[in-house]
């Protein structure tokens, strides 16, 4: 079937990808888009192109929940070169030389790092794509400007140090959302006194999701030759994605003002909390938030 022949569907879930290095996320997007000859798709805490493993993909109406997964926290598997600090905070940047790694060894590096476990603040690096008066921040970096960053806040809730080989360290950081493991790596070289670049990075967690759940596209490719249902299979529904979130059962009545936007009397919910919301069908229709006046409001709701 030619790409002009072929329908577009209209499925919606979540598909949890094995990003391969070298791609950007929204390349790696467009690829799963196009197997699943989705109508529209979007992803969740995008990766840098020298990163790889677990992308979740929405599919149609589940893009409406994406942006309740980014504010989970992530873990990673992380290589990184001791003595070299690169321009782009990995190996894909201009290299140099940086300090002498004589004496450093695995007892220095966990000393280190038990100074980086917890609340920290972190510069965003100019290699990012937090954007300044519209501007994503590589396009600038990439120009050659260079602009002041405020650091920000985040949470480093665990490293754990795997390997050391010759001076590169193999590491497993669980982290919070917005965590730079480039910059993280980077301040740890400058805390040894000998600079620090990352040369492979793996993401290995993303909220209650594990790398081990997803599929690579290859493997994805696969599935698809045997048939369409078989590549439906991975396949997660939505309401998957949230399972910090209480759930809510409405009446035929209830799902019908929700449907209109109208908020609904619900007892039981006394502080201001997101709720997935469930139709007299049990079927999820999206997300609500309830109040201090023991109301139920919409948020996104799934048409």
């Amino acid at each position: 079937m030619s790409k002009r022949n072929q329908q577009v569907r209209d499925i919606s879930g979540v598909v949890l990808l094995d990003k391969a290095s070298g791609s950007s996320s929204n390349f790696a997007l467009q690829q799963v888009k196009r197997l699943f000859s989705a109508k529209k798709a979007g992803h969740t805490g995008s990766l840098d192109p020298l990163a790889s493993g677990l992308l979740p993909i929405c599919l149609g109406q589940a893009t409406k929940v994406a942006q309740f997964l980014l504010d989970d926290d992530k873990r990673y598997l992380v290589q990184a070169k001791f003595g070299q600090i690169s321009s782009t905070g990995d190996s894909e940047g201009k290299i140099v030389n940086f300090g002498s790694t004589k004496g450093i060894d695995e007892n220095s590096i966990k000393t280190i790092l038990s100074q980086f476990i917890g609340d920290i603040n972190q510069v965003p690096p100019m290699y990012s794509a937090l954007k300044r008066n519209g501007t994503p921040l590589y396009k600038l970096a990439r120009q050659g400007i260079e602009i002041e960053r405020s650091p920000r806040p985040v949470t480093i809730y665990e490293i754990n140090f795997l390997n050391l080989d010759d001076t590169v360290v193999s590491l497993e950081v669980s982290c919070s959302k917005g965590t730079y493991i480039r910059t993280l790596v980077e301040d740890i070289g400058k805390s040894l006194g000998c600079g620090g670049h990352v040369v492979e990075l793996r993401r290995t967690g993303f909220a209650h999701l594990d790398l081990s759940e997803s599929n690579t596209y290859e493997q994805l490719s696969k599935l698809k030759e045997q048939n369409l249902e078989s590549l439906d299979s991975v396949i997660l529904s939505a309401d998957e994605m949230l399972p910090n979130l209480g759930s809510v059962y409405l009446d035929s009545e209830q799902t019908r003002d929700m449907r209109l936007g109208k908020k609904i009397e619900y007892l039981g919910f006394s502080t201001p909390q997101k709720l997935k919301l469930y139709d007299h069908n049990e079927q999820f229709i999206g997300i609500g938030g309830s109040n201090l006046m023991s109301e139920i409001l919409p948020k996104r709701l799934f048409v």
